[in-house]
């Protein structure tokens, strides 16, 4: 038996032939090259089709396909709000996915985060947990929370959605389309604050020269160089991953902390010091007991997750 993952993003497809055990059959990635709407949908159906048709699936028979989607899987109706897509406001994911592979495969989707902890329990650092939480830190930020082996979904399928925590004070009309945690200490959210900081302080303060505060690259490499801009920005990131970790361990009280996404990455270094400012507000007895780690599957981290939708899809009481 072998499963398809689907790992849909704002800017590619990657598609996966998995054993039962993890193993890649056959790896297939597309870029979406700007399409929207029905482009995207037409675009995942072609080359799911292509793996369906492979000679591994052949030899090993396709019984589950698991999508994970950039947003919100709304599971009552089967569709999509996926704001990096667009024209994908309300889309039939899962009809369409079940047009293609018919009645006999069974058919899972959710977000990329929730797929993220999947995958981290799988096949990477999350492997033998039950309750584990996949900080993932890019573009946005969320978080794939498993809570006694299931994912949190929530009663409207966001649960997770922590670049709203409110994390700072007072509340700043900026944070209206991000949330306070996502405008300061996500990827672009480490430029913004850069840029604040800058506009905040007047014309008397300005970047070293030679240093590009415009990337999250850029951000990460004058910090290196202890550019005193860039430190500020990623000392206060590192204070608010810290803070976050240790809201959602008094709340779940997991087994494992798991940051992954772009920015993670070049802050992978800094874990140590993003557990210090942890355990400086997390629960006393919870949070010291809490491992954290750095993604093992990296970019992977949803592709896999989706493969291990697809199992679940197969026994979807479990």
């Amino acid at each position: 038996m072998s499963v398809i993952g689907i790992d849909l993003g704002g800017t590619k497809l990657a598609l996966a032939l998995f054993t039962e055990s993890g193993e890649i059959l056959e790896h297939d990635t597309a870029p979406l090259d700007g399409r929207s709407g029905a482009e995207v949908g037409a675009l995942l159906r072609t080359r799911l089709l292509s793996l369906l048709d492979s000679p591994a699936a052949a030899a090993d028979p396709v019984r589950a396909t698991g999508v994970a989607v950039p947003g919100i899987y709304h599971a009552a109706t089967g569709r999509v709000w996926a704001p990096n897509i667009p024209e994908w406001d309300d889309y039939p994911l899962l009809d369409e996915v079940r047009e293609v592979v018919g009645g006999v495969v069974r058919v899972g989707v959710d977000s990329d985060r929730a797929a993220c902890i999947l995958g981290e329990v799988w096949r990477g650092s999350a492997r033998g947990c039950r309750n584990a939480i996949f900080i993932a830190v890019g573009t946005g930020i969320g978080a794939g929370i498993l809570v006694d082996g299931k994912v949190l979904r929530g009663a409207r399928d966001i649960a997770g959605a922590i670049g709203w925590m409110a994390l700072d004070r007072p509340r700043r009309p900026e944070y209206e389309g991000y949330g306070c945690f996502e405008y300061q200490a996500s990827g672009p959210g480490l430029v913004r604050y850069a840029q604040d900081l800058l506009a905040r302080q007047g014309s008397g303060r300005r970047a070293t020269v030679g240093s590009d505060l415009s990337t999250t690259k850029g951000i990460f490499t004058a910090y290196a160089a202890a550019e005193p801009v860039a430190t500020e920005v990623v000392e206060n990131a590192v204070q608010l991953w810290g803070m976050a970790a240790a809201n959602l361990v008094s709340l779940f009280d997991p087994e494992v902390v798991i940051f992954g996404g772009g920015v993670f990455g070049p802050a992978a270094s800094l874990l140590g010091r993003i557990r210090e400012e942890s355990l400086r507000w997390g629960q006393p007895i919870s949070t010291p007991q809490v491992r954290f780690e750095v993604s093992a599957l990296g970019g992977d981290a949803g592709l896999y997750g989706a493969g291990q939708l697809a199992l679940r899809a197969l026994t979807p009481d479990a």
